[in-house]
């Protein structure tokens, strides 16, 4: 029994007509006559009661009818989900991300793919720090990553969705919260509070560079796993930080942020996946992404618009 059999079958019992059937199958009259007496041999059951003048249903006809309309309707509905996922629109991809992203570029695309691509899954991978991302990206355990630049590892693509300027966060009564911006080289004797050590923080990887770059090694005092907690402590008095601009919309009693004096020291974000990902769900996450997370600077980009700011990674 094939499909053609069913399909054959299905026409002549709607139609009650072999050639109104055959017309609507494009074929010719006797060829679709042949399958339906293949069809009948196969089941051992006389399927159909015709003459010259008319074509009804047998019992046996009519018990087929409804499972057969059921066996196709459940392939047509296969066929429709295998070419759905062939074009990203089920499916799942996994996305690691840490701090402060979470306030403005998650949302701005997971609303944006499930708008688009609504039986699409995301899973969100949080507290994964860009550099850690990074690897997760490379070794395949995500599909897709928030990480800072550069990325170095083989086989790794990626776009450019932020550029982030450095700034220093510190307690609204500190002694320096009176100046407009901070000299690096001023805060070689405070305590400072950042991300732990060796966790993958790219942020706290730029505060180190940066204050080596001054002459002097950042006395951490405390560590916390995440922007919101770093900047609760600064504002209770604990100590100073390096942060990004991304994360200002965090604002707490007792705290400010300053920039830095001197050429504003930057980094890019970006969005990072394996090149050789099959993913056709990754795939169609991107193309969503090309117009939600724009790269700074490209038609796409609204740098004066309320969405500007596409937040950061930690």
């Amino acid at each position: 029994m094939e499909l053609r059999h069913l399909t054959a079958f299905t026409a002549v019992a709607e139609e009650l007509h072999f050639g109104r059937a055959a017309k609507r199958l494009q074929m010719a009259q006797p060829p679709l006559s042949q399958q339906i007496r293949q069809l009948e041999k196969e089941l051992g059951v006389q399927l159909f009661e015709r003459n010259t003048r008319s074509v009804r249903l047998t019992s046996a006809g009519e018990s087929f009818l409804e499972p057969v309309r059921t066996v196709l309707d459940d392939l047509d509905t296969a066929v429709r989900a295998a070419k759905a996922a062939g074009r990203g629109e089920f499916g799942r991809v996994t996305i690691g991300f840490a701090g402060a992203s979470s306030h403005e570029t998650l949302p701005r695309l997971t609303r944006a793919v499930r708008a688009a691509h609504p039986a699409l899954e995301l899973v969100m991978k949080g507290q994964t720090y860009a550099n850690v991302a990074l690897d997760r990206v490379a070794d395949g355990s995500l599909d897709l990553g928030f990480v800072r630049l550069p990325v170095t590892q083989p086989g790794v693509a990626h776009r450019v969705i932020d550029e982030e300027e450095l700034l220093c966060a510190l307690p609204s009564d500190h002694h320096l919260a009176a100046l407009d911006e901070i000299p690096i080289g001023i805060l070689a004797d405070e305590p400072f509070v950042s991300f732990p050590a060796n966790a993958g923080s790219t942020v706290r990887d730029a505060m180190v560079e940066t204050c080596e770059a001054a002459g002097f090694n950042p006395r951490v005092v405390q560590e916390a796993p995440d922007s919101y907690t770093i900047l609760a402590l600064v504002a209770a008095g604990v100590g100073v930080t390096l942060t990004v601009s991304s994360v200002r919309h965090i604002q707490q009693t007792g705290l400010v942020y300053r920039p830095l004096a001197g050429e504003p020291i930057r980094r890019q974000a970006a969005l990072a996946w394996r090149a050789d990902n099959p993913s056709a769900a990754l795939r169609a996450v991107l193309a969503v992404c090309e117009e939600a997370l724009p790269t700074p600077g490209s038609a796409d980009a609204d740098p004066g618009g309320a969405d500007a700011d596409p937040g950061s990674t930690d």
